[in-house]
C-alpha cells in the first residue's frame, strides 16, 4: 500500500510530495481535522479535502469519528491508517540488542528487549546482528512485505544521510546502510543512538510541547541529542552531540576516542565502572565487593545501578560525584542553547535523584540565573526503551518526513 506512494515520491511527483507533507503532519500532530491540516500546510480546505479523500481511498489515512465541540457542526478527525505499513527499530547496546516493530500510526506492535549480543567492531559481530534482526522478522505475525524501513542505532559518529558509521562496522568503503540493506533484504537506515533516544522522548516520552530540548545520554559513554525549534539537529555530517569528548580534565585517562582528558573519562557509565573497581581494590567497601573479587565475569553497569538503588553508599558516592561534574558542564550547554527542557536519560538516569540532584545543584551554581530559570530539568520517561522507540520512529520519519 505505502510502497506505491514511496515509488511516487522517488519519482518526485508534486502530488506525492504533498501527500508526504500530509503524512508528516499526522506523524507529529496525531489525528486532526481538515481545517487544522489546511492551516498547517497553508493550503485551501478544498485542496486538502481532495488529497485526504484520495489518501483514504488508497489506504494511508482513516476517518476517526467526529470532534466533540460545544456547538455547531462536528468536524471529522483524520489520521494515519495503522495497517498501511510497518517499521522496525534496532537499538544496539554494549551487551544486548533491543528490537521493536511499530505500525504506520506509531503504535508498538512487537518489542523484544535484551536479546543477548556483544558489540564488537568485527565482521562476525555484524553478521550476528543481521541474524538477530532476520530472526525477529521471521517470527513477526505481520505480512513482512509491509515492512517499509528498518532503522539501526549505533553509538559514536554516524552520518545518517549518507549511511556511514565511523565508530563501528567501518571496515568497508561502502555505506554501512547499503551493506545492511543487502544482507537483511529490507531498506535500512542508521543513526546515532543518542539522537534516536532524543527523538523517541520527543514523540513518545516526557516532552509536552517543548521545541528546544537537550537530551543527555549517560550510559557507558556520554552524548547529547539536540532539538531546535522542534527539529532534530544533526550538524553538517551527522556528528553533533559528542558532548563526552569535550576536553575538560587534566588527567592521563585514555578515552576510547584515543584522546586524554575527555569529559566522558570522569562523567559516564564507563567512568563509574572504572572508579568503583579502583576504590574497591584500594580497600573501600561495597555490597559488590565479593562479586568483584570472586566472580570472573565482568561487572555490568546494570549491576552497579541496582546497587545504587539498594542504597550502597560507595556506589551512591561515586554517582553523586559524577552528577556534580556533569552538571557543571550541562550548565555550559544551558548558557549556550537556552533550552526549554533538559532530559537526563541513559542507563545512569535510572539512579533517579542520586544523579539528578547533584546535576541540578551544579547547574544552579554554574549557569546564568536568567538562563537556567527557563530550563526545566527532568528524567527520561521512556528509560531503557527510549532508544528502541526512537529507532522505530526514525525508521518511519526517514521515509516520509519533509
Amino acid at each position: 500500500m505505502a510502497q506505491a506512494l514511496l515509488k511516487e515520491i522517488e519519482i518526485g511527483s508534486k502530488n506525492a510530495l504533498l501527500k508526504k507533507r500530509i503524512i508528516t503532519h499526522y506523524i507529529y500532530s496525531g489525528n486532526s481535522t481538515l481545517t487544522d491540516l489546511s492551516k498547517e500546510l497553508d493550503l485551501s480546505v478544498p485542496t486538502v479535502t481532495k488529497f485526504v479523500s484520495e489518501m483514504c481511498e488508497e489506504g494511508y489515512i482513516n476517518e476517526y469519528g467526529k470532534l466533540e465541540t460545544t456547538g455547531g457542526r462536528h468536524p471529522i478527525l483524520y489520521g494515519l491508517n495503522p495497517e498501511s505499513g510497518y517499521f522496525i527499530g534496532v537499538d544496539i547496546k554494549k551487551f544486548a540488542v533491543n528490537i521493536g516493530l511499530i505500525n504506520f500510526k506509531g503504535d508498538m506492535v512487537d518489542l523484544k528487549m535484551d536479546i543477548p549480543y556483544k558489540l564488537e567492531n568485527t565482521p562476525e559481530a555484524l553478521e550476528e546482528l543481521c541474524k538477530i534482526i532476520s530472526n525477529f522478522i521471521k517470527k513477526t505475525k505481520i505480512k513482512t512485505d509491509k515492512i517499509l524501513n528498518i532503522n539501526i542505532n549505533i553509538s559514536g559518529r554516524v552520518n545518517p544521510e549518507l549511511g556511514y558509521s565511523f565508530s563501528h562496522f567501518n571496515f568497508s568503503e561502502r555505506p554501512l546502510a547499503e551493506i545492511l540493506t543487502e544482507k537483511i533484504g529490507y531498506q535500512i537506515s542508521i543513526d546515532n543512538d543518542t539522537r534516536a533516544m532524543t527523538y523517541g522522548e520527543f514523540l513518545r516520552g516526557c516532552v509536552k510541547g517543548e521545541k528546544d530540548i537537550i537530551f543527555v545520554n549517560i550510559s557507558w559513554g556520554l552524548g547529547i541529542g539536540i532539538i531546535i525549534d522542534g527539529k532534530v539537529y544533526t550538524g553538517k555530517s551527522g556528528f553533533s552531540g559528542e558532548f563526552g569528548h569535550v576536553n575538560v580534565f587534566d588527567n592521563e585517562i585514555l578515552c576510547h576516542c584515543g584522546k586524554k582528558g575527555c569529559l566522558e573519562t570522569e562523567a559516564s557509565g564507563s567512568a563509574l565502572h572504572r572508579i568503583l573497581l579502583e576504590r574497591i581494590k584500594n580497600g573501600a567497601s561495597s555490597i559488590l565487593s565479593n562479586r568483584i573479587k570472586t566472580c570472573e565475569t565482568p561487572l555490568t553497569l546494570d549491576e552497579i545501578i541496582a546497587a545504587v538503588n539498594k542504597e550502597d553508599l560507595l556506589c551512591i558516592e561515586i554517582v553523586e560525584e559524577i552528577g556534580q561534574k556533569l552538571g557543571k558542564h550541562i550548565a555550559g550547554l544551558i548558557n549556550i542553547f537556552n533550552p526549554e527542557l533538559v532530559i537526563i536519560g541513559g542507563t545512569l538516569s535510572q539512579t533517579e535523584d542520586y544523579i539528578t540532584q547533584p546535576i541540578k545543584s551544579a547547574i544552579r551554581k554554574y549557569s546564568l540565573n536568567l538562563v537556567n530559570k527557563d530550563s526545566a530539568i527532568t528524567t527520561s520517561k521512556l528509560k531503557g526503551e527510549a532508544g528502541v522507540i526512537g529507532a522505530c520512529m526514525l525508521a518511519r520519519s526517514r521515509m516520509f518526513e519533509c
